[in-house]
């Protein structure tokens, strides 16, 4: 029934009472209390009965339990230890969710998909907490090769950052790497009224469907990157050579090649371009 699920107003507060919980805001805890955004997140992830699926973050399992229910197995992980007895109450009809007490952080998200996920490959499906939002997606595209698919609620302001096109204002270093990575787009905004507490900024969910591997996914690339992003008011090659960086006139010489004017900044260039430059460079 409608009124027994975990994502209502009710149940929510009836979990934080028995858990005598306090959302962390540290942990960027914000639980979801909307129906139509917990099945809105499902269908973008494309959940079905063939899936596993990997949840980072279950909260008190208002995502987790529609998984469930549409996935073959939920793997689900939760870094909160307060939070594991809510959960392991909430989702004890659901005998496919298995619920691992981690840090995502620090675990090998492949070796877990192995042993709980039937060997892979998996979906990820998270409200990931803003303050490490970054480094979650970057670990799990870098260094995972089980997982399909991503489809993350995240601030809006970092989902614009993701999906952000060479020369707008939003695109940068983390533009350039997800989407060597991964097909990605803006799926749908989120209000800060679904949630218990409120946030204080907007929210978006972001879907990225993984791309094959190809010579792009090289961690010296992904430095060099970081590094031509890092003078933003510099020119490419001033900003590669800042710092006992590359040699400026090697930078120059590798721009002229790639047919690009000496004076360009980086985030004129989408990532095959900057590839181009990173290629004569290195070679």
């Amino acid at each position: 029934m409608e009124n027994k699920r975990l994502y209502t107003v009710a149940s929510v507060k009836d979990s934080i009472r028995r858990g005598g919980l306090k959302p962390i805001k540290s942990l960027g805890q914000n639980f979801l209390v909307d129906g139509n955004i917990v099945r809105k997140i499902c269908d973008t992830a494309n959940i079905t009965k063939e899936d596993t699926v990997l949840e980072i973050g279950p909260g008190i399992g208002t995502l987790t339990e529609e998984l469930a229910l549409r996935a073959k197995r939920v793997i689900a992980v939760e870094i909160d230890r307060h939070l594991i007895p809510v959960l392991e109450e909430n989702l004890a009809p659901y005998e496919n969710v298995r619920l691992i007490h981690a840090d995502i952080l620090e675990t090998d998200a492949d070796a877990l998909i192995q042993k709980n996920g039937g060997g892979g490959p998996a979906k990820v499906v998270a409200n990931l907490p803003y303050y490490i939002t970054t480094p979650i997606l970057t670990g799990l595209l870098e260094h995972t090769r089980l997982i399909q698919s991503i489809t993350a609620m995240m601030q809006k302001e970092v989902a614009e950052r993701i999906v952000a096109k060479a020369g707008e204002a939003a695109y940068g270093s983390l533009s350039v790497f997800v989407q060597s990575f991964a097909d990605v787009q803006i799926a749908f905004s989120v209000p800060n009224t679904v949630f218990i507490p409120k946030p204080n900024v907007g929210s978006a969910v972001v879907h990225m469907e993984r791309k094959e591997k190809d010579e792009r996914f090289d961690p010296a690339f992904f430095a060099f990157v970081r590094k031509a992003f890092s003078l933003r008011r510099k020119t490419m090659a001033n900003a590669l050579s800042a710092n006992d960086g590359y040699e400026k006139r090697a930078v120059i010489q590798a721009l002229q090649a790639a047919g690009l004017p000496e004076n360009i900044r980086a985030e004129a260039l989408h990532a095959e371009k900057l590839f181009s430059v990173f290629k004569v460079l290195r070679d």
